[in-house]
């Protein structure tokens, strides 16, 4: 297994002195964002993570090998790329064995992370069920990683695109932990609020990093879900951003667009619709991720 993870001297110089390493996705740079807007955000979310005291280990997967942290060069041209594939579990192995680039979603990097030892992942929004999935079974593979993989993944809640209802019901039946930072309801996404409330609130990084300990020491595997709000000043009007979303629904429906492809489309689509002021939501929301994320990191190494 350890010949196909490669690390960044940073990371390995990390791993090697016992400093707390925080695990970033890559897909929010090659489908997220456009060039070099994805690389600047990239880079400008390292910086957060070593602010706070963590290295950041950007997991990407070029030329046969799981890249644990990506260099300066590297993460420039991997932002730069065309055609980079969108990695999940079931892809993983074909993606190293072509030795195509591709670019980590939540559940692959939850996977390469573990690989790793790495225990914290900073990302923007977790997938959950789709709107829709009684009839369509349309679930993200991110859910079904939680349940099985001990990562802890700080995000902003999952994508309002999404059925929240039937993602926390999901969650719930797989015994995986919503624990909701410094709030007691389930932020969603683009707003720091929904209707479904938490069964679990820290107001510090110390809590939950004692949380996820217990979690681990009592052999209970899988993640958690650190529901972590947009920054006021950042949250998007409810209705606003509800009634887009509604809209860019019925467009992908009437395009026929399902599977792996509806929710770029619907990210894409939104943007468009709120003249890029999500894709700003969404900047501003992974770097509040990466800052409480960081900190939960640096918390449980100590522990």
């Amino acid at each position: 297994m350890e010949h196909y993870l490669e690390f960044s001297k940073e990371v390995q110089e990390a791993k090697e002195q016992g400093k707390p390493v925080v695990a970033l996705e890559s897909t929010i740079i090659s489908h997220g964002m456009p060039y070099p807007q994805n690389v600047k955000t990239a880079r400008e979310v390292e910086d957060i993570v070593r602010s706070e005291g963590a290295v950041p280990a950007t997991i990407a997967i070029m030329n046969g090998k799981i890249k644990i942290g990506l260099s300066d060069e590297e993460l420039e041209m991997f932002g730069n790329s065309e055609g980079v594939a969108k990695v999940s579990r079931r892809d993983l192995p074909h993606i190293i064995a072509t030795k195509t680039m591709g670019a980590t979603t939540v559940a692959t990097t939850m996977i390469c992370a573990e690989l790793a030892g790495v225990e914290m992942f900073v990302t923007g929004g977790i997938g959950g069920v789709h709107r829709g999935a009684e009839t369509t079974m349309d679930i993200s593979a991110d859910l079904e990683e939680l349940a099985k993989t001990s990562v802890g993944v700080v995000c902003a809640g999952a994508k309002s695109i999404l059925d929240l209802g039937l993602t926390m019901e999901y969650l719930e039946t797989k015994g995986v932990p919503v624990i909701g930072y410094q709030t007691d309801v389930l932020p969603a996404f683009y707003t720091r609020t929904s209707e479904f409330d938490l069964n679990f609130r820290a107001d510090s990084a110390d809590v939950i990093a004692e949380t996820l300990k217990a979690k681990w020491d009592l052999g209970l595997e899988g993640g958690a879900v650190i529901a972590n709000p947009i920054p006021e000043e950042d949250a998007m009007d409810e209705k606003y951003i509800n009634d887009i979303i509604a809209q860019a629904i019925r467009e992908s429906e009437a395009d026929h667009i399902s599977g792996k492809d509806s929710t770029p489309y619907l990210l894409g689509r939104i943007k468009e619709l709120t003249d890029g002021k999500s894709l700003d939501a969404n900047i501003a929301l992974v770097k509040n991720n990466a800052h409480v994320g960081s900190r939960i990191a640096v918390s449980l190494n100590e522990k």
